[in-house]
């Protein structure tokens, strides 16, 4: 859907992209991943033209960015940028009804799309009258995110969305973005320095240095076969955090024993390795979950760490 062929810009004599190239396929969630200054954010703002490149080209579903009214292009791209960007002046409402505005939709069809993104975001629905200076950052970060989502846009930009709230926020907004089906078919590019963050959400990572693409792949290419020194070294320090994050209890299938028990609470065969050892913090003495041929397995706590550590072995070596 999204497609960059050898792109490049230079601010003065400094080179902030070097002909970076990949493509981004529908319904995809691809974040590129890098330390600051690394030219992630100028790559993602060529795609809607914020920043026009000097070279190279950007294609959306095949079609030059670079022949269309700029304008118009954007109107058909939500964008979430950090601090949540908001026009201060503006109530909640009236920052939601900007694009629907430009795009002269009725008022009542603005209004009753605002209601909807309201609530699938867990917003109060008397908040539209508010100004955002009225609201938490979680608050402000998920009015930006209904901005960028009201007129039902198929791509989504996001340049570090959730960077400027407080752990606890942050990660509560990760797990609803990771769920609500707004998000779920969309196109997303997205922004990120945060490495856990982009091991939750992504379906592949662009890892960035320096102007250049290092290496680009799911999470788990990128954790267990890193192209070079500079990969495994970036996600070193919070390796087996990851590890654990990407690693759902599906993967775990064959490794674990053909063990059953009536007494186990049935959870998501997606449920990652992380949140599935939160059922035992609880005081869940086993869990289980049913595999896509319908079959059963259960396990307690000794039992899956086992078959994890297992399955990272046959990763490392495989």
């Amino acid at each position: 859907m999204i497609r960059l062929d050898q792109v490049t810009k230079s601010f003065k004599d400094t080179a902030a992209v070097k002909s970076v190239s990949f493509e981004v396929n529908e319904g995809e969630n691809l974040i590129l991943l890098g330390t600051s200054g690394c030219g992630k954010t100028t790559t993602l703002k060529m795609i809607n033209r914020l920043i026009e490149p000097d070279t190279g080209m950007v294609t959306i579903n095949g079609r030059n960015v670079a022949n269309e009214n700029p304008e118009i292009l954007r109107r058909g791209i939500g964008y979430v940028m950090q601090n949540n960007g908001l026009f201060p002046h503006y109530t909640v409402g009236e920052n939601i009804a900007t694009v629907p505005q430009l795009l002269k939709w009725d008022k009542n069809k603005t209004q009753e799309r605002t209601k909807e993104l309201l609530r699938k975001l867990h917003l109060p629905e008397d908040c539209v009258s508010l100004f955002p200076h009225e609201l938490s950052g979680g608050q402000q970060q998920r009015i930006g995110l209904a901005r960028a989502l009201v007129a039902d846009p198929s791509i989504l930009l996001m340049d570090e969305p959730f960077g400027a709230l407080d752990n606890v926020t942050r990660a509560s907004i990760r797990k609803e973005f990771k769920a609500l089906e707004e998000f779920t078919r969309k196109t997303i590019v997205m922004v990120t320095h945060d490495v856990q963050e982009a091991f939750e959400l992504a379906d592949r990572i662009c890892l960035m240095d320096k102007g250049e693409i290092i290496q680009i792949g799911t999470p788990q290419e990128l954790l267990y076969h890193p192209t070079n020194e500079f990969v495994g070294n970036f996600m070193e320090s919070e390796r087996i955090t990851l590890e654990f994050k990407i690693t759902t209890l599906k993967d775990l299938w064959n490794v674990l024993p053909d063990e059953q028990c009536a007494n186990s609470k049935t959870v998501d065969p997606h449920l990652s390795i992380w949140d599935a050892l939160n059922y035992f913090r609880a005081g869940m003495d086993k869990i289980s979950f049913v595999n896509d041929n319908g079959m059963h397995k259960s396990s307690d706590i000794n039992t899956l760490n086992s078959a994890f550590i297992r399955y990272q072995n046959s990763q490392q070596h495989g």
